[in-house]
């Protein structure tokens, strides 16, 4: 496992960046498309009394997947589902989850306040299961795992240090490679982002790491955005929707927007960040064919434990109170489908209806 980040390379050339071939040489890596991308973005706020809001956005370019919301309770035996030597495991704390096509948990927040966002990222490299030889693990379930067993961002970071199991990679239906990092956090502000390359366990721990997007890896997006802060964001910005720029933009507005106390306004902030690096819903480009819409939106309260979702096929916003919520081993799994006929707003933890467990696809 390698732990922390590998950008001194990249940061070696930044001050050199005054020239102008450089600058244009960055400005080129910037701009240029990046291929196989699945446009998702994340970033953790701190409000003004000193707690923690996530924001993420879903960018998918199948418009038809199914999405749904699902209570998880404690105390469900799970297994990774794939390989010759799948992980099991016993669920510790229960957990309100995102699923797509009902295959595997994409975002989620358990009741102790962890929250685990699943993004996209093409240069994911899980390595050989046999070489490796350690218990398997599906991808659709690896956000699921840490959300089953970790209260704090410092627990999962310590449980992960030996690299103890191998995450295997799949199809989605719509003929994608199920190919994704991981970010996680707490109600500390504590953060981690998670990443395998070439076979390798990378690690990025700390509260500085609030901001998430796709490809490139995370040192190389951490690099890039160091350059745009010598520039300066009040000045000039990168404007494409590519993962680069997203990350760009997204660090410069958390950095200057309010800590707000009220928590309204609090909020409002993390949802106005997140509406405004959305992808428009049926955006497609000839010339970029893994560009993705947005579409849905999470917004996740570490310390209130509330959780928001907002449909890009509704104009609403819809939320669930994990307080209220019965997570005690024995309550079910319990389920809202999302889909353009939903009709949903408000405060919606007594809507979920009884439902089996969906099992991570192979």
């Amino acid at each position: 496992m390698k732990q922390t980040t590998t950008r001194s390379r990249m940061i070696k050339w930044l001050p050199n960046c005054l020239s102008a071939l450089s600058t244009l040489a960055v400005m080129s890596m910037v701009f240029t498309p990046w291929q196989n991308v699945q446009a998702c973005s994340r970033i953790l706020y701190e409000t003004g009394t000193g707690t923690y809001i996530v924001g993420r956005t879903m960018d998918w370019a199948d418009p038809s997947v199914e999405v749904a919301l699902w209570l998880l309770p404690r105390g469900l035996e799970r297994e990774g589902d794939v390989g010759k030597n799948p992980l099991r495991w016993t669920s510790k704390y229960g957990s309100m989850i995102i699923s797509m096509y009902d295959i595997g948990t994409n975002d989620g927040m358990n009741e102790k306040g962890l929250i685990v966002n699943t993004l996209y990222l093409a240069e994911s490299e899980y390595g050989d299961p046999a070489k490796r030889g350690k218990p398997t693990i599906s991808v659709c379930a690896w956000a699921q795992y840490f959300l089953d067993n970790y209260a704090t961002v410092k627990e999962a970071v310590e449980a992960m240090k030996d690299d103890p199991f191998t995450v295997m990679t799949l199809t989605f239906p719509n003929g994608r490679k199920a190919l994704g990092h991981l970010s996680i956090s707490d109600s500390t502000g504590d953060s981690a982002i998670l990443e395998y390359l070439e076979g390798k366990l990378v690690i990025h721990h700390g509260p500085q790491y609030k901001v998430m997007t796709n490809s490139p890896t995370y040192d190389q997006q951490l690099a890039l955005n160091d350059y745009w802060d010598l520039i300066g964001g009040n000045k000039f910005l990168p404007g494409t929707i590519s993962p680069a720029d997203r990350f760009v933009r997204l660090s410069y507005v958390l950095k200057v927007s309010e800590k707000y106390e009220d928590p309204k306004l609090a909020l409002a902030s993390v949802f106005s960040q997140i509406r405004a690096i959305s992808v428009p819903l049926s955006l497609s480009d000839p010339d970029k064919p893994n560009v993705s819409m947005t579409l849905w939106r999470s917004i996740m309260d570490h310390s209130e434990k509330m959780y928001y979702f907002e449909t890009a096929l509704m104009p609403t916003v819809t939320w669930v109170d994990l307080k209220k919520v019965d997570f005690r081993k024995g309550s079910g799994a319990r389920k809202i489908q999302i889909d353009a006929k939903t009709d949903l707003s408000g405060e919606v933890s007594k809507e979920f209806k009884p439902a089996e467990p969906f099992t991570w696809i192979k």
